[in-house]
């Protein structure tokens, strides 16, 4: 049967020869006038509208890391022997992959769906979960679990409840309906983020060393094999347009559709992909994201060094109408391309039928180093798939140091008036329990489920989601994601820096030792100077301290454009760091359960205030230095905590972060019901600071821990060897005589444990509505 778009006359490699002066519409598809002007050069005439398709789509900021690409070299460059011991698979495939022991693997990677997420916040999220979860997939991995990296606007703006409500649903629908546990993540609230929400979402699989697949097409003969969903109308231009310009004051500069998700073809999908690994029947495999048939077919061609012949028309679509580049450069959902050898094809196709998943088989690899697409028998594109999908414009774009940051730098928060009243800073302490980026957020994670699978070890609210992989050994593996943007307006060099250290003390304070990192890089406009200067500052701080830690980044995404009109976000290079526990069963919690545990501070304060949300929340301010870190200290804090796990010293463990040691006691307070009195003047005398600076400074380098009174000997003498600053500074306590737990802070405050409760869980709720109940952790 004739479809509509079969009637259309194509725009085929014969005709651009002959039209060379014919105009074409390069700049609505993302693409200046130089990048045309070098299409042209590579392929000696113009482009066929399904080239120029095609390269608009691959050489968007978004898939071809152009303004990015000479800082993201650093990660390659800044190596150690350490750092590639355990790295299986590094930066250039669709997930990095990590080897965790026993023969066991992990892969993740975190990756952003902002603009999506904002005109559309349910599939934006939905889908940015789904696209994730399919580079997983492709690495021969069966994902196991997901984490999300949110940023909104002010929580009391109108907008604010609109992008939150369709984000958390969608997020939660995908997820839950996958099976996938949902172990963590962050949840931010800044005005900054108000017409440009930023979410990211993390995904991580497991799969033995055997099973590793790589997206490389090889092998003249093979076929390539499209399967999964239809392909229809929705995304088209996404990744050219929608994720690779700026958001004018308005709105969205172009609004082509968001992507729709469907997570039940997504579940078949999975299935499906894993049996067809287990009975190796594919060479290689790519999911269908960003850029759709063109990034598929480009980038395992390129990759395997090989050509590929590919008949478009057979492509199944959802929409008869769809033009053929149109159908290059959809970017509907839940489709994967494979190559399959011909003698494997008949059980490849045995395989997705059992699971009643679509196929067509396209074409064919070929030996040419051609890609060459056809369609209904006349070619619309012969490209050399590495000009596609690798050798991209590279910019150097222009570098300014900021001309506001020097006054953003003096402003320092030291200058602000601390309390030393016990009233006032009672008073502060509980407006920074309930401040929207201290609050519970069980409005958001009650929406997930973080126990379905059964092998969730640690999850919400512990400073990392863990997970076992081998139920006999107890192996598992714990991820942490972290940044702090407003210490990055600062200074993006050390705020990265920062990002990497709380990721990695948030893993190591869970028992697991900090391994690999992934990072998502979320930056304003790569056409702004100074938004340049941050981004080149970030990658710095981030390679530097992924060096002195000896830990690799396996990969990540770079996101730029976030900006609305001439105001860029505050630079967020989220970083997720994964660490390997060879035994889930020696976690540790963030909170104590038990009372009489005395509880130490790892660590020296100092008053490191700028930045902090004590700063912001108290006085508004944002201004100063962000603290220092010493990357030394940190991997010697990891040892530490890894060495008490072992030797089963540590019964919890909290880092401290934002809001200091005040936010780290109510949220270990309030974590199992356990209430505690601390003391703050051995503190104060030793580091020679205030109260305030002792409660809500954010110095790094700082862990809570409790430890049963039986171990404090061999505890002490753990700090002692290894010549880290300990102090006690309080213990657990139960309530006396029917009295309810608190916190007392000695000579100062106490606060009950209930008024904390109410505090901390009523912020979200008078936002955006009542908290969902049914997954109580």
């Amino acid at each position: 049967m004739t479809t509509p778009s079969s009637t259309s006359v194509a725009d085929t490699v014969e005709n651009a020869t002959a039209t060379p002066e014919k105009e074409q519409p390069y700049a609505a598809l993302g693409l200046k006038p130089d990048e045309y002007d070098r299409i042209r050069e590579i392929l000696g005439r113009r482009p066929t509208s399904g080239e120029l398709a095609m390269y608009s789509v691959m050489w968007s900021e978004h898939c071809s890391y152009k303004s990015s690409k000479i800082y993201l070299r650093k990660f390659g460059e800044k190596v150690s022997d350490e750092m590639k011991e355990r790295l299986m698979v590094g930066m250039g495939q669709n997930a990095g992959v990590v080897d965790i022991g026993e023969g066991w693997a992990v892969t993740f990677k975190v990756e952003s769906h902002n603009h999506p997420s904002y005109i559309e916040p349910f599939q934006g999220a939905a889908t940015g979960v789904g696209g994730i979860v399919r580079d997983i997939i492709s690495m021969g991995a069966r994902p196991v679990a997901v984490m999300d990296q949110l940023r909104f606007g002010a929580i009391d703006n109108p907008d604010t409840a609109r992008v939150v409500h369709g984000v958390v649903s969608g997020i939660s629908f995908y997820g839950n309906c996958l099976g996938l546990p949902n172990i963590g993540g962050e949840t931010v609230f800044d005005a900054v983020y108000q017409g440009n929400p930023l979410v990211n979402a993390l995904a991580v699989g497991v799969l033995r060393h055997e099973d590793l697949k790589l997206a490389n097409a090889t092998g003249a003969g093979n076929k390539v094999v499209l399967f999964g969903a239809r392909t229809g109308g929705d995304g088209i231009g996404g990744a050219s347009i929608l994720a690779s310009d700026t958001f004018a004051d308005g709105g969205p500069t172009k609004r082509p559709a968001v992507q729709v998700g469907d997570p039940f073809a997504e579940k078949v999908l999975i299935e499906c992909c894993l049996e067809l690994y287990r009975d190796e029947l594919v060479e290689a495999i790519q999911d269908l994201g960003a850029a759709g048939i063109s990034c598929a077919t480009s980038e395992l061609a390129a990759n395997g060094g090989s050509g590929m012949r590919v008949d478009l028309e057979k492509v199944l679509l959802r929409d008869p109408t769809l033009t053929p580049e149109e159908i290059l450069m959809s970017e509907s959902q839940e489709r994967m391309m494979a190559i399959v050898a011909p003698e494997k094809l008949d059980a490849f196709l045995e395989v997705v039928g059992k699971w009643d998943v679509e196929t067509s088989v396209l074409g064919e690899v070929t030996g040419d180093g051609r890609l060459q697409i056809f369609w209904h028998g006349e070619q619309i594109v012969d490209v050399d798939p590495s000009t596609v999908a690798v050798d991209g414009p590279v910019y150097e774009r222009p570098v300014a140091y900021p001309t506001w940051i020097d006054a953003l730098r003096e402003d320092s928060a030291s200058a602000l008036p601390r309390p030393t009243d016990a009233e006032t800073l009672r008073e502060q302490f509980t407006k920074l329990v309930a401040s929207p980026n201290l609050a519970d957020t069980s409005w958001i994670t009650n929406q997930y489920d973080y126990y379905v699978m059964g092998n969730t070890a640690l999850s919400f609210p512990d400073d990392a989601g863990m997970i076992r992989v081998d139920e006999h050994s107890g192996l598992g593996f714990a991820i942490a994601t972290d940044c702090n943007g407003r210490y990055c307006q600062l200074d993006p060099y050390q705020g990265a820096k920062l990002a990497l250290a709380e990721a990695y003390r948030n893993v190591a304070v869970s028992g697991a030792e900090p391994t690999a990192v992934t990072d998502c890089l979320n930056f304003g406009s790569p056409e702004n100077p100074e938004v340049m200067w941050q981004f080149s500052q970030a990658v710095d701080g981030l390679s530097d301290g992924c060096l002195e830690l000896g830990v690799p980044v396996t990969g990540g995404n770079v996101s730029f454009y976030n900006q609305t009109g001439d105001q860029p976000i505050f630079p967020t290079p989220v970083v997720g760091v994964l660490g390997i526990i060879d035994d889930v069963a020696r976690r540790i919690p963030s909170g104590w359960q038990d009372a009489g545990e005395n509880i130490y501070l790892l660590g020296v304060t100092s008053t490191e205030l700028s930045g902090s949300q004590w700063a912001g929340t108290i006085h508004d301010h944002l201004g100063g230095r962000p603290p220092a870190v010493d990357l030394a200290q940190e991997k010697k804090l990891a040892e530490l905590i890894h060495a008490g796990s072992q030797q089963s010293l540590i019964s919890s463990a909290h880092d401290l972060s934002s809001g200091g040691l005040a936010q780290a006691l109510a949220e270990a307070t309030m974590r199992f019901g356990v209430g505690a009195r601390v003391w703050l003047n051995e503190i104060m005398e030793r580091d020679g600071v205030d109260a305030a600076t002792a409660l809500f400074s954010e110095s790094t380098g700082r862990v809570i821990v409790s430890v049963p009174r039986e171990d404090d000997v061999k505890f002490r003498g753990l700090c002692e060897g290894r010549g880290y600053p300990v102090l006690r500074i309080g213990v657990t306590d139960a309530a006396a005589d029917g009295d309810e737990p608190a916190l007392e802070v000695q000579g100062l405050f106490t606060v009950p444990l209930a008024e904390l409760r109410d505090l901390s869980t009523a912020t979200l709720p008078d936002a955006f509505g009542p908290i969902i109940t049914e997954h109580t952790a």
